[in-house]
């Protein structure tokens, strides 16, 4: 490759750069408004943004450092995965974001509790399991979702305004699921279900038999 050819390579490769970190910055924007500069802004523990196989992690700097001696080829995960480009080049925020979100959310949507597992089973917010709102959220607006108890639950996009909000029926969808915590199957808890009462027999077995053990 000729030294052309070399500043071409370059140049393309700075223009996507930039590219990929304005879509980044755009989508967490949605969801953050200006308390994005909380992401950006860390003097006290600096923080960077890093690409790697197509996921962006936020990481410190320290641990940054620790990694240049991990080939990229071994390199599976660091930091927090906020989420992964496709291949057309469109970002889209991971559940692993969650932490992040809603620490630093300008825009948040509390759900009632019988609202609670629909929404972790992947269904959208209806208007009956809204809880309460942040104001003046706008149409299609990044939110993230909380339990009455403030406990984060997921992500989503905002179907309709606030003002909106309060002229739709009980049915009607007011926030679209983009990722959530998922509830654990039927299947998950039935197997926790067992490990509990073979830990609790057990344990059971060891007192009663705690005088012959020894």
């Amino acid at each position: 490759m000729d030294e052309s050819e070399q500043q071409m390579d370059r140049s393309t490769t700075t223009r996507r750069a930039t590219s990929e970190t304005k879509t980044l910055f755009a989508k967490l924007a949605n969801y953050l408004g200006s308390n994005l500069v909380h992401l950006v802004d860390t003097p006290d523990d600096p923080h960077v943004f890093r690409l790697h196989r197509s996921r962006v992690y936020y990481v410190r700097e320290a641990m940054i450092r620790q990694a240049i001696s991990v080939p990229r080829a071994n390199l599976i995960s660091l930091g927090i995965c906020l989420g992964k480009f496709s291949k057309t080049e469109k970002f889209r925020l991971h559940v692993t974001a969650l932490d992040l979100l809603g620490r630093y959310a300008k825009n948040k949507v509390w759900i009632k509790s019988n609202g609670e597992m629909p929404f972790l089973y992947g269904n959208h917010v209806v208007k009956a399991h809204l809880g309460k709102t942040t104001e003046d959220i706008v149409e299609h607006q990044g939110v993230v979702v909380y339990s009455m108890s403030d406990i984060p639950l997921g992500f989503g996009v905002t179907a309709r305004s606030t003002i909106d909000t309060r002229k739709l029926d009980p049915t009607a969808i007011v926030v679209f699921n983009q990722a959530c915590v998922h509830a654990p199957s039927s299947v998950q808890l039935q197997q926790t279900l067992t490990s509990l009462i073979a830990f609790h027999r057990d344990v059971g077995e060891y007192l009663r038999d705690e005088d012959t053990l020894f």
